[in-house]
């Protein structure tokens, strides 16, 4: 009989695959990131010079918000029947082309067009990335599969904040808006080598093949096609759902608003922001990443895959509730301080949030079912960003800060309370 150590081995030597899809999927999250944070980074430097005001702000943000809401609705059906190798392709070739479009944007209603025709790009993304993972990955690996992947988000903010500042610095913001779409075109050509079907890779040996089906606990393949209507049916659904409308509004608002923040309220210029905003978005990956490892030690060590998640779930929020002293104090670096473990907070919830779809339900409805959340959580997003571009103006940005530290709270009640076992297809289709 192989021992655990030995089976440890093994699927060392045989995760070559699995595992560079992974990081490929890490890559294209990362580059997602660039260009979504490519007009919030900038948008200290782009609202002086045209003038925009913070309800123009909240328009161009919104509207992003709202396409990427719809692309997340329909995004999920569409690679759910296409599959992810053409979906996520043509969801990389449009947001790249769009945001290089933006180096020639001069109005408020240019970018309003640009930023909802990218969110609709962007919005691929997670569906596919969640898809991928549930086709690819045995329940034991798939949290730290989806903090791999999910990490890119804080690892492109990070370089965002970096990187857009320098280049605007150096030859104006409109050459940083081109230099990020040109990033999508080059993972294309690694994503069309890497990735294929589990059914037809033709690299995949035999002995990985087995270890990814043998540790799946839902369904492979859903025998037809499962309606939204049908979805909505289902108590795991709704868990889904509620737990990212009340968290990832949390997210587009530090992502949307912190630059302007630390412009508006603590002063930062354009070097300062270079120098220091990438590091609310470092500790954002920790928090991936801690939580990616913690969920596969504890079902390593015998604890349920469900019980696992959920209770990271419930440790995240105590972080998160730093962003309300954030907001209080009069110490810039404090105020950065408490921003990044709220954020350490809220990547360590969401990692575990976009691993309950492939987690619960059966393989073939895992992108539809993402998308049915991350719609919701899109139009939430969409009314908290425009709610703090009314709001700032008269009362400053704590509200809001006090707000996105209390929402995870009700997120977490919610998935406790209506997330249960997984799920086959048969049993989606007939509830009992």
């Amino acid at each position: 009989m192989q021992t655990l150590e030995s089976r440890r081995t093994d699927k060392k030597r045989q995760g070559r695959i699995r595992w560079g899809i992974a990081w490929t999927l890490f890559l294209s999250t990362v580059i997602n990131y660039i260009s979504r944070q490519s007009f919030s980074v900038l948008s200290p430097a782009i609202s002086t010079q045209l003038h925009f005001t913070h309800e123009d702000l909240a328009k161009i943000f919104g509207a992003f918000q709202f396409a990427y809401a719809l692309a997340w609705l329909v995004g999920g059906p569409i690679l759910d029947r296409i599959g992810v190798r053409k979906g996520l392709s043509f969801a990389v070739i449009l947001w790249s082309a769009v945001n290089a479009l933006s180096a020639f944007v001069g109005s408020v209603t240019g970018f309003v067009v640009t930023r909802f025709l990218l969110g609709i790009g962007e919005g691929f993304n997670w569906p596919g990335a969640s898809k991928t993972v549930a086709e690819w990955f045995p329940d034991e690996e798939r949290g730290m599969a989806v903090a791999i992947f999910d990490s890119g988000s804080s690892i492109g903010g990070a370089l965002a904040s970096i990187a857009l500042p320098v280049i605007a610095l150096w030859m104006g913001w409109r050459s940083a808006f081109f230099f990020t779409g040109l990033l999508g075109f080059l993972w294309l050509a690694l994503w069309l080598y890497v990735y294929h079907p589990l059914d037809a890779h033709p690299r995949l040996s035999e002995g990985e093949k087995q270890v990814i089906l043998t540790g799946r606990s839902t369904a492979h393949t859903a025998d037809r096609d499962v309606s939204w209507l049908r979805l909505l049916a289902n108590r795991n659904v709704w868990g889904i759902i509620l737990g990212r409308s009340l968290t990832d509004p949390i997210w587009w608002f530090y992502v949307f608003w912190l630059p302007q923040y630390l412009s508006d309220a603590r002063g930062f210029s354009l070097k300062q922001l270079a120098a220091f905003g990438w590091i609310p978005f470092a500790a954002a990956d920790l928090g991936n990443l801690t939580a990616g490892y913690v969920s596969a030690f504890a079902i390593r060590h015998g604890i349920p895959v469900l019980r696992a998640r959920i209770l990271i779930c419930i440790v995240s929020c105590i972080p998160m509730l730093a962003g309300i002293p954030a907001a209080r104090t009069s110490s810039p670096s404090a105020a950065m301080a408490l921003v990044c473990i709220a954020l350490w907070g809220f990547a360590s919830w969401s990692t575990m949030g976009l691993t309950f779809p492939s987690d619960l339900l059966p393989q073939g409805v895992v992108a539809t079912a993402t998308g049915l959340s991350g719609f919701a959580a899109g139009l939430a997003g969409t009314a908290f960003t425009i709610l703090v571009g009314n709001t700032v103006s008269k009362f400053g940005y704590t509200p809001a800060f006090f707000v996105a530290a209390l929402m995870p709270v009700l997120a977490t009640v919610s998935v406790v309370v209506l997330l249960r076992s997984p799920m086959t297809y048969p049993e989606m289709m007939n509830p009992s």
